[in-house]
C-alpha cells in the first residue's frame, strides 16, 4: 500500500515541478524516457494476458462487459469536460480516456496478497481488467484519426494494428526470450526508438501502447492457464526475485509517475480557485468510477449481487496506464486546467486504492456471501 502512496506523491510532485520550472528544452527527452517506462509497464500488462484459446467463446461476454467498463467512464468524463471546460471536443475526448483503464498490476497484487487469488472474483477481475486495458489501447487508434486527420499513413497504422493483434493471439506466450526486469526495460527502449523512427521518417504515429502490449503477449510466460495446478502462485509476478530487481521495477514505475507530472503543461495558477479544483477532481473521480459499475448488471447466473458489486469496485483503481493516456494526450497538444484536473483525479484514485480493496474484501468475506464459482 505504501507504494501506491508513493506513486500518488510522485505524480503530484511532478505536477508542481511542471508549474515551477520550465522544461521546454528537456521536453523531447522527457517524453522519450516516459515512453520507455510506459513500454516497460505495457509489456508487463501483456505478460499478464492469459486466456485459454480452447475456450475462447467463454470470453466473449467478458470482453463486451470490459468494453462497456472502458467506454462509460470515458463518455461520462468527456461530457463533463465539454459542459464545464473550454477545451475543444477533440482534446476532451482524448484526455477523458485517462479514466478508462483499471490498474491491473496494483489490483492483482493487492487482491492476491489479501488471499483472494483463488476466488471467482479474482479470476473475473483479472480477465475484465486486462480486456479493459486492451480496449483502451484499441480505442486510441480512432482517436488518432480525429487528432491528425485522414492521411494515407493512417491506413498503414490500421494495417500494422491488425497484424500486431493477430500476432498477439496466434503466438500468445510462445516466444522464449528473457523476461527479467532489465530485459523488459531494454525491450521498452527498443520499442520507443522504433516508434520515434517511424514518426520522424514516415510520419506514422504508432504509439508504444500496442506494440509493447503485444510483445508482452508473445513473450513466454510459464503461467499457462490450462495448467493451473502447476502454478505455485495466483499472480504471475509474485515469483521469488532478488530485492534489487524489485527495487528496479518500483523505481521505473515511480519515475514514470514523476515524468507524467512533469509533462503537465503550465497553467495560470493564479486564476485557479482551490474549491473549484477540489469539486472538479471529486466529480470526475466519481463519474469515472460510476462507469466501472457495469459488471453489476451481468453474471447474475454466476455470482451473487455482492460479488458483482465487488467486481465493479475492484475495477475502480487507476494507475500507470491511465498516466500513459494522459502523456499521449499531452503529446497531441492537450493542456490547460482540464489536464491538471485529470491528473489530480488519477492521483486521488491511486490514494483511494486501499479503500476500494477494503470494500472488496468486506463484500467477499461476508459469511452470507457464497463464493468461488468457476469462470
Amino acid at each position: 500500500m505504501r507504494l501506491v502512496y508513493i506513486f500518488s506523491l510522485c505524480l503530484v510532485i511532478g505536477m508542481f515541478g511542471s508549474q515551477i520550472f520550465d522544461w521546454t528544452e528537456e521536453r523531447f527527452w522527457l517524453i522519450f524516457l516516459t515512453n520507455v517506462c510506459l513500454s516497460y509497464i505495457m509489456i508487463e500488462v501483456g505478460l499478464e494476458f492469459l486466456i485459454d484459446k480452447g475456450r475462447w467463446k467463454n470470453y466473449i461476454k467478458d470482453y463486451f462487459v470490459a468494453a462497456f467498463a472502458a467506454t462509460l467512464p470515458w463518455i461520462f468524463c468527456f461530457i463533463y469536460f465539454i459542459l464545464f471546460f473550454t477545451n475543444n471536443w477533440q482534446e476532451s475526448l482524448v484526455i477523458a480516456r485517462f479514466a478508462a483503464p483499471t490498474s491491473s498490476g496494483i489490483l492483482f497484487s493487492m487482491l492476491a496478497a489479501a488471499g483472494l487469488g483463488t476466488t471467482w472474483l479474482f479470476k473475473k477481475v483479472r480477465i475484465l481488467a486486462i480486456f479493459d486495458d486492451v480496449d483502451t489501447i484499441l480505442l486510441m487508434v480512432p482517436l488518432q484519426l480525429l487528432l491528425i486527420g485522414l492521411k494515407y499513413q493512417f491506413f498503414f497504422v490500421i494495417f500494422i494494428v491488425i497484424v500486431l493483434l493477430f500476432i498477439a493471439y496466434k503466438y500468445l506466450h510462445k516466444m522464449k526470450l528473457p523476461i527479467g526486469r532489465l530485459w523488459l526495460f531494454g525491450y521498452g527502449g527498443i520499442i520507443s526508438v522504433v516508434s520515434l523512427w517511424m514518426l520522424q521518417h514516415f510520419e506514422m504515429e504508432i504509439e508504444v501502447l500496442l506494440p509493447a502490449f503485444v510483445l508482452g503477449c508473445v513473450l513466454h510466460n510459464p503461467h499457462d492457464p490450462a495448467k493451473a495446478e502447476q502454478h505455485t502462485h495466483e499472480h504471475a509476478f509474485l515469483e521469488p526475485e532478488a530485492k534489487a530487481t524489485r527495487y528496479f521495477d518500483r523505481g521505473i514505475k515511480i519515475l514514470f509517475m514523476l515524468l507524467v507530472g512533469l509533462l503537465i503543461p503550465r497553467i495560470a495558477l493564479e486564476e485557479i480557485n482551490l474549491w473549484e479544483v477540489i469539486i472538479d477532481v471529486v466529480l470526475i473521480t466519481l463519474l469515472s468510477n460510476l462507469g466501472k459499475c457495469i459488471p453489476i448488471f451481468f453474471y447474475r447466473n454466476e455470482a451473487s449481487l455482492k460479488e458483482r458489486v465487488a467486481v465493479s469496485v475492484g475495477m475502480f483503481p487507476r494507475g500507470e496506464v491511465g498516466g500513459g493516456i494522459l502523456v499521449l494526450a499531452i503529446e497531441h497538444g492537450a493542456g490547460g486546467y482540464v489536464t491538471t484536473v485529470a491528473a489530480l483525479s488519477l492521483a486521488l484514485n491511486l490514494i483511494l486504492t486501499w479503500v476500494f480493496i477494503a470494500i472488496v474484501i468486506k463484500l467477499i468475506q461476508d459469511p452470507k456471501n457464497h463464493e468461488t464459482q468457476s469462470i
